[in-house]
């Protein structure tokens, strides 16, 4: 059973990914082979997502068959329990009032599209992160108390200081309706005094990042090949400041998206 620090993150990596989740799942009813795993989670990176619950302890793997190890049971009996919490208070929150737009920008990605600065006041603070489950699509990061909501092809990022930036929208009126949309949740979930148990959160799959990267394979970061780097993004081993090419005009549509896809890892 992992218990080591070392051992503690790499279980940590290993789940924080939807499709090693789904798999962890899928073995919760018995033993699979790896052509059934293949027809739930898809064939591409099977190996990859295998290899990295082998490492962690979770899974056996033996002649093409796939189960839980004791360690892994275990786990999973455990985030059932926890996942059993029906609600998170948060009724002595105020509700939130949207300031006016601040800042309307072209977006890097598109400049077709525009990118909107606002404000919420009062600022969320400690029941930022509470406010994940309301959103189908979003994911709170801790290191920038940031919760990241994703619509469509619009991306909002909150701050616990009350920022606001929405990226990859149409026009002022479109932002005004999804800041609109935002305070409608928010202030609903505040009324209630509670927030829905917390879920799963959503999580990037390695191709989405290695689709964005400028897939030449040169080496320049250290690593064999864009694919290789992917992986390291994905364990949180490297950082995109290693890719210089990500920093060259024609890449830089590639850059924006890839900084908004490493806060779901």
């Amino acid at each position: 059973m992992p218990g080591d620090q070392n051992e503690t993150k790499l279980v940590s990596f290993a789940i924080a990914n939807g499709t090693r989740r789904k798999i962890i799942n899928f073995l919760a009813n018995g033993s699979k082979s790896t052509g059934e795993i293949g027809e739930i989670v898809g064939k591409a990176t099977l190996d990859f997502h295998l290899r990295i619950l082998q490492q962690a302890g979770l899974i056996k793997l033996e002649e093409g068959i796939v189960k839980l190890s004791e360690y892994g049971k275990n786990f999973l009996k455990n985030k059932t329990e926890k996942s059993e919490e029906k609600t998170v208070d948060f009724s002595q929150a105020k509700p939130i009032e949207i300031a006016r737009i601040r800042q309307v920008l072209p977006c890097i990605a598109d400049s077709s599209r525009l990118r909107v600065s606002a404000n919420m006041t009062p600022s969320l603070g400690g029941i930022l992160k509470l406010l994940e489950p309301l959103f189908p699509r979003s994911n709170y990061s801790d290191r920038k108390d940031s919760l990241i909501i994703k619509k469509g092809e619009i991306i909002t990022t909150i701050y616990g200081s009350g920022k606001v930036i929405i990226r990859m929208i149409k026009n002022e009126d479109e932002a005004k309706e999804e800041l609109e949309r935002l305070k409608s949740i928010i202030n609903e979930g505040i009324a209630k005094g509670e927030a829905p148990a917390p879920r799963e959160k959503v999580k990037v799959d390695l191709m989405e990042i290695y689709k964005h990267l400028p897939q030449t394979n040169c080496g320049k970061c250290g690593e064999q090949g864009c694919y290789s780097f992917a992986i390291k993004l994905m364990a949180r081993q490297a950082s995109l400041e290693k890719c210089t090419l990500l920093k060259e005009p024609e890449y830089k549509s590639n850059q924006e998206r890839l900084h908004v896809l490493v806060n779901y890892i």
